[in-house]
């Protein structure tokens, strides 16, 4: 079943919310914790909140998105929320070894200089870098490299036009670089 059959099935009938939960809450249990600092009690509770405000909201989904960018927008938005009402920004981003990579491979031109350095030192400096970037950069590096969304996608849950979308993760990726250059990661 494609997302767009999902999405009209699930507005049409509530009973089917399970396969939306079967379908999303691994994927956005890890979108939270990467995406925040908070501990695994409080990401099981916000990703409560996001299921909550998803079938609230059910019968405003909008089939020229597609349903997975509108339930991320959906945790996009109860993740800011979460930290407006906490006063506390993430600083931390956990990722797993071959993500670290994935990353360095997305930014690399075909002569990566982080290509002798070990699988350890590339997740140390990258969880560095990524450490270092603003908040939007943060986030649009996640979406894009770890999340694998399409720029259409991450226009569609960041609600900016795909122009946007892709010059902020050419910003990103190039502060990215920079900070990467900073901590001494290209030797």
């Amino acid at each position: 079943m494609n997302e767009h059959t999902l999405g009209e099935k699930i507005s049409e009938n509530p009973d089917i919310f399970s396969e939306i939960i079967d379908n999303y809450e691994e994927k956005l249990m890890r979108y939270i914790m990467r995406s925040t600092d908070i501990s695994e009690i409080d990401a099981e509770n916000l990703l409560q909140d996001i299921f909550i405000k998803i079938y609230q909201y059910i019968n405003e989904y909008d089939s020229q998105y597609s349903f997975s960018s509108w339930i991320y927008r959906i945790a996009h938005n109860m993740i800011i929320d979460h930290y407006r009402k906490n006063q506390k920004e993430s600083e931390n981003i956990s990722l797993e070894d071959e993500e670290y990579t994935n990353i360095i491979t997305s930014m690399s031109d075909g002569n990566s200089p982080h290509h002798d350095l070990k699988r350890g030192d590339i997740k140390n400096c990258v969880q560095k870098a990524i450490s270092l970037l603003r908040k939007e950069y943060k986030e649009i590096i996640l979406l894009k490299c770890i999340e694998g969304y399409s720029y259409e996608e991450i226009s569609d849950i960041l609600r900016i036009p795909v122009w946007t979308a892709s010059t902020l993760i050419n910003r990103a990726r190039k502060e990215l670089r920079e900070n990467l250059e900073k901590l001494h990661c290209n030797s």
